[in-house]
């Protein structure tokens, strides 16, 4: 079964200017910059006929390039942290891409997306951090220095069966027109 989800690539310069952020947490498993990108929806492990039929219910998206504007860092997982990420600010036309998304999904009877959609690059898992650890971490990069960019396209990608994690794989190419 893959484990699917429906992203934003990141331009090779947008994904070196990331690079700057990796280092200096002790405990963070650093994303490879070649696996950053922007999840849309989420879709989880599935079986072959349903991804078929999720990659035939992406193909009727008609819907703007999206503009991509960073926002900082952060973490996610409160005293727990989870993650380090590079948010992004949630452009009108990229929330309406992600609901989109999700709409389709539901359709497929897909289970709905429980989180609500905060759109960011991951850039380390932190489970082997504290929260001071990563507050001091966030404090000593001070602003993020990332180019914008213009979606023209989302992709499907697959990642690693049941533990999810790069390398993935882009299992299907969609316009924005």
């Amino acid at each position: 079964m893959p484990r699917l989800f429906t992203a934003l690539e990141l331009p090779p310069d947008v994904a070196a200017a990331l690079t700057g952020t990796r280092g200096g947490l002790p405990g963070a498993r650093w994303v490879e910059p070649e696996d950053y990108h922007l999840t849309l929806r989420f879709i989880g492990d599935i079986d072959a006929r349903t991804a078929n039929d999720v990659a035939e219910a992406l193909c009727e998206v008609r819907r703007a390039p999206a503009p991509v504007a960073f926002d900082g860092l952060t973490w996610f997982g409160g005293d727990k942290p989870r993650a380090i990420v590079a948010k992004v600010k949630p452009a009108p036309a990229l929330v309406e891409l992600a609901a989109d998304h999700e709409r389709r999904m539901r359709r497929l009877g897909l289970a709905p997306e429980t989180r609500n959609f905060m759109p960011h690059v991951t850039l380390a898992w932190a489970r082997g951090a504290g929260p001071t650890a990563v507050a001091e971490y966030l404090a000593s990069r001070g602003r993020l220095e990332a180019p914008g960019f213009v979606a023209e396209r989302f992709v499907l990608m697959s990642a690693k069966a049941g533990v999810g994690g790069g390398p993935y794989v882009v299992e299907g190419e969609y316009p924005l027109p």
